[in-house]
């Protein structure tokens, strides 16, 4: 998969324009990662020097359709710890790269461009599948917590509510980058929308296929989210491919600490997070958001035994209808979608 980009339905871009480096998709099965991201656990971790106070790129994710071809010899292996950069595997670098906000605002300036002069929306991040599948699941999802049908734990919202009710809910989508994920669920009938994006050149873009598309009530802001400046809480908060991208920076598993802590404050009790990601399994991401939990209470050193450590997260549900694919005698999908609800 590296390097291969798919046909887009739209006209060709114009000669010239240079094509972005890309990653694969790891297999989700096998449990696979790319270069440089964590397990979310970050103590003891010294922060690297970066000298455009880059920050995760908050709008990163691997652009694929069903069908594409998983080719295990491309796949980036695990970053390993080193003191010397120029030994560094290339495929390492260009990932490390793709964790830097520099990169992600000349490619939002460049998609910016290319949708003035030729009215291209850009790519789908993960394809426009699993876009569609992500926001009717969790309109699924939430309809299914409202009335009682998903063993959430919070009999406070075990309660009948219509559509209209449902459509109210704040959602925030983190990374949105081209903001086509807040077109599909305004399409679920979702209506109090927020994305936010730390490259100006993103949320440009968003607004103006939003714009053209006749979603003008989608509220876009440039904001971090390891530094978000947002002083309310979410019903709902979606993340296609962000946290996967924190985990490209150099100080990619602190980052992932940062992010969930940030996460934890925008996501009001009972609200949800669904997490798409192609570079961990259901089972690794529930794993990591235990560890922010431990970390978060300062009982990560716990013995097994001694104590229940707090939850600050729950893990609800994951979607079960992704294709799935063979890789080694095991059986797995190339992308997974996770939702935990804010205790």
């Amino acid at each position: 998969m590296a390097g291969i980009r798919l046909t887009p339905e739209e006209p060709e871009l114009p000669q010239g324009t240079p094509p972005r480096p890309q990653l694969p998709p790891a297999f989700a099965g096998a449990g696979a990662v790319l270069a440089g991201s964590g397990s979310g656990g970050g103590g003891g971790l010294e922060m690297a020097s970066d000298d455009e106070r880059s920050v995760a790129a908050d709008s990163w994710s691997v652009r694929s359709e069903y069908g594409s071809t998983f080719d295990d010899d491309q796949r980036l292996r695990r970053r390993r710890p080193s003191s010397d950069k120029d030994d560094q595997d290339p495929s390492e670098v260009e990932g490390s790269m793709l964790g830097l906000q520099s990169y992600w605002d000349a490619s939002y300036s460049e998609d910016l461009a290319n949708f003035q002069e030729h009215g291209h929306a850009g790519e789908i991040w993960f394809g426009a599948d699993v876009m569609d599948t992500m926001a009717v699941w969790t309109k699924k999802l939430c309809i299914d917590i409202i009335n009682g049908g998903t063993p959430s734990g919070n009999e406070s919202i075990n309660c009948e509510v219509d559509e209209k009710q449902l459509s109210n809910y704040p959602v925030l989508d983190v990374g949105t980058g081209n903001g086509l994920l807040l077109q599909a669920l305004a399409k679920q009938g979702f209506s109090n929308l927020t994305g936010t994006d730390y490259s100006e050149g993103a949320i440009e873009l968003a607004k103006n296929l939003a714009a053209r598309d006749g979603f003008t009530s989608i509220n876009f802001l440039v904001d971090d989210i390891l530094e978000t400046k947002l002083d309310r809480k979410f019903k709902i908060v979606t993340d296609k491919g962000t946290l996967d991208a924190i985990g490209l920076h150099p100080d990619g598993r602190i980052k992932r600490v940062m992010y969930w802590e940030s996460v934890s404050n925008l996501v009001e009790p009972g609200g949800i997070v669904v997490v798409t990601s192609c570079n961990h399994t259901k089972d690794e991401l529930v794993q990591e958001v235990e560890d922010f939990s431990k970390t978060k209470s300062g009982k990560e050193h716990l013995d097994e035994g001694e104590g229940n450590v707090p939850q600050i997260f729950r893990y609800i549900d994951h979607v079960r209808t992704y294709p799935t694919i063979m890789f080694g005698g095991v059986e797995g999908s190339q992308v997974c979608t996770v939702a935990f609800q804010r205790v």
